[in-house]
């Protein structure tokens, strides 16, 4: 995934989301609803949701994506524009259950490719793959490892990179640390700040990150490397002037433990840090009560030896208005600022962001006098 190509339109897609559309279980729904630059998305298939906008059920801002009952109502809203389905849900797992292949079937029957990020290959399945072929279409699954002599082992190679190394980790899984990091990548660039995205997973792949490596496809003896040779790549091809890291897991889930790696391979000169507030227990495991906030950034400080700048909130079980006295409660405790970027914008990270850009760029004017004065 560590390349520089520009990513083009793949082609048109419906994104198969069945009863889990605003759910945890829906974020590479949710991530392609809100940003792609692999497919134009024509639709999501969820009959919960049937008939209405994506954008306004996830973020209350209608995007003109509707949401249809099933496959053939997709189709018949699109009329012979839609070339793929794109599967959505996000199982514990990464499994296909019934339903499910179901509805890959019947998408190979209409003509169409299907893309999958799950941890099950659809492309191992011989009876999909006859389909396939049949219809003349193809079967992506993203998340198959790359042989391992392609693979990377650590190397040091990361000192090489410049950049200031932004990670974007979290309190919790599927808690909004890519859509953070997108905003925050998009936001730099509108400022005229080169910045690219180091994606990690498979819905920043979906979404055509330029650089990246999907983790949890890896054996884990080189994860690490190639964390570093997905940010060295980044450095060594368009030398951004800063790469944000997107975050996988947190530290103390029990189901999805991460940020690790990426704090030890990728450097980071500095950390955001994701956080649902109204969550009391990790998601998808009660009886596992979150450690506190001001726990986990200790942790995040005291295993990088770098600072934790700021606190990105998700606001899952929040109303809007009780939202600014959230942020301001985790300022004081914390003494960080705290921002909601979805629904404020991502304005107030981004200054300070910049700030620490500023300083990281005057320390290299300093090194490169020094190094000039003892040549």
């Amino acid at each position: 995934m560590s390349t520089v190509d520009e990513i083009s339109l793949d082609g048109n897609a419906i994104v198969y989301c069945q009863g889990a559309f605003n759910t945890t279980y829906g974020k590479t729904a949710h991530g392609l609803v809100r940003f792609t630059r692999r497919y134009k998305i024509l639709g999501v298939i969820d009959d919960t949701y049937a008939g209405e906008d994506a954008g306004q059920v996830i973020d209350g801002d209608p995007n003109g994506i509707p949401i249809y009952r099933g496959l053939e109502e997709a189709l018949a809203g699109n009329s012979g524009q839609v070339t793929h389905m794109v599967m959505g849900v996000a199982p514990d797992g990464g499994r296909l259950d019934s339903a499910s292949r179901k509805a890959v079937i019947q998408a190979l029957k209409k003509g169409l490719n299907v893309d999958s990020g799950l941890h099950e290959f659809l492309s191992e399945d011989s009876e999909l793959m006859a389909l396939a072929q049949t219809n003349g279409v193809l079967i992506r699954d993203v998340r198959k490892p790359p042989p391992r002599n392609q693979l990377h082992f650590f190397s040091g190679c990361i000192e090489q990179v410049k950049s200031l190394k932004v990670a974007v980790l979290g309190t919790d899984s599927a808690v909004g640390k890519r859509t953070t990091a997108w905003l925050l990548v998009q936001g730099l660039q509108k400022k005229g700040i080169a910045t690219e995205l180091i994606g990690t997973g498979q819905t920043a792949w979906l979404q055509g990150a330029r650089f990246g490596v999907l983790m949890d496809a890896l054996v884990n003896d080189f994860v690490t490397g190639e964390i570093e040779n997905a940010v060295w790549a980044a450095w060594q091809q368009v030398k951004p002037q800063v790469i944000v890291l997107e975050g996988q897991g947190s530290l103390m889930n029990p189901a999805y433990p991460g940020g690790f790696e990426l704090l030890a391979a990728g450097r980071p000169d500095i950390v955001v840090l994701q956080h649902a507030p109204a969550r009391k227990e990790y998601d998808g495991f009660p009886g596992y009560p979150m450690q506190p906030l001001a726990l986990q950034i200790s942790a995040i400080e005291m295993i990088s030896n770098r600072p934790v700048v700021a606190v990105t909130i998700n606001h899952e079980g929040l109303s809007n208005e009780k939202v600014p006295l959230v942020c301001e409660a985790i300022t004081t405790v914390t003494g960080l600022p705290a921002v909601d970027v979805l629904l404020e914008g991502a304005g107030a990270l981004i200054d300070v962001v910049v700030s620490h850009l500023k300083t990281i760029s005057r320390n290299l004017v300093h090194e490169q006098e020094h190094s000039n004065r003892h040549a």
